[in-house]
């Protein structure tokens, strides 16, 4: 009984670390919007670590049907977890946060950076003046776990006119690179992002997944520049 009401006063005073954490395409492959959040969420002040060691959400390995593989690096990333006292995340990655809150749930609370950033409004500075920008809402946030108003509140505050795609929020359409499309058959992700970018008509982009955003990179056409949310921040 004493040392059950020891754990519910430790868990008042110190309710555990928030961890930044970035996702592997981000870390690996996109460092320098890593980068920038960290500085947006210092510029913020908003309390967040980091960790040496990184580890993968387990995302591509349990939607590839590696169930056991996934069980095992769930019970790695849980200890890790455990280890740095880390009791929510906030992430850039639209599919890390859902498959944290998806299996994860009795270890960690996962939050999309724009969730954080939308509470944090007052401090966002208005940077643009009132230039259209279409935005482009990913699968795993918009269609799985709602989260449309967000980023749209953000970029409002920033200083945009938002622009929607035919199909948004809870109904948009895939950029074409998800659910291993990308890699087992490029053509065809390409084609579907290529057709996708047809509707922009605004001459800037913007997105609030990696994965999105270096898809649409890639298939973008000159006139129209893609960008990340974290490159609208000063």
């Amino acid at each position: 009984m004493l040392s059950e009401l020891k754990k519910t006063i430790a868990n008042i005073v110190d309710p555990g670390n928030t961890l930044y954490f970035s996702g592997c395409l981000t870390h690996f492959t996109l460092p320098n919007i890593e980068n920038k959040y960290k500085k947006i969420l210092n510029n913020l002040n908003i309390d967040y670590i980091t960790i040496p060691k990184f580890y993968c959400c387990g995302s591509p390995v349990i939607n590839a049907g590696y169930i056991e593989d996934f069980e095992k690096l769930k019970n790695k990333q849980i200890e890790l977890f455990k280890s740095y006292g880390i009791k929510k995340i906030i992430t850039n990655c639209p599919s890390c946060a859902y498959m944290f809150n998806s299996n994860f749930s009795n270890t960690v609370k996962a939050y999309h950076i724009t969730q954080i950033l939308a509470k944090n409004l007052s401090k966002i500075n208005r940077i643009h003046n009132n230039k259209e920008i279409t935005y482009h809402d990913p699968c795993h946030l918009g269609r799985k776990s709602q989260i449309t108003e967000e980023p749209r509140i953000i970029l409002e505050t920033l200083g945009f006119k938002v622009i929607d795609f035919q199909n948004s929020k809870e109904n948009t359409s895939c950029c074409g690179a998800g659910g291993g499309l990308k890699t087992n058959n490029p053509k065809l992700s390409n084609s579907i992002a290529k057709d996708l970018l047809k509707q922009v008509k605004t001459k800037q982009l913007v997105t609030t997944c990696p994965m999105c955003y270096k898809h649409f990179t890639e298939n973008a056409p000159k006139n129209l520049k893609i960008i990340e949310l974290s490159e609208l921040f000063k």
